[in-house]
């Protein structure tokens, strides 16, 4: 696996996790929405963990600075 997230995406996905998070906590959303809502911060926050998304890769996207 190769690096294909900026430390900018990288934070901005620890935000909407943690947001999503704080949401969930406080009960603003319930139900099969927060569960949906769940599962996706999480996995915005293993992405972000491990500096790859593979959704990047399938569609030929890189944010990271390539240095030559």
């Amino acid at each position: 696996m190769t690096k294909n997230m900026s430390n900018l995406d990288k934070g901005i996905r620890v935000i909407v996790a943690a947001v999503v998070a704080l949401l969930y906590y406080f009960n603003v959303i319930e139900g099969t929405l927060a569960y949906i809502l769940m599962a996706v911060a999480i996995i915005l926050l293993v992405t972000s963990l491990i500096n790859f998304c593979p959704l990047y890769r399938v569609l030929g996207i890189s944010t990271c600075k390539i240095k030559n």
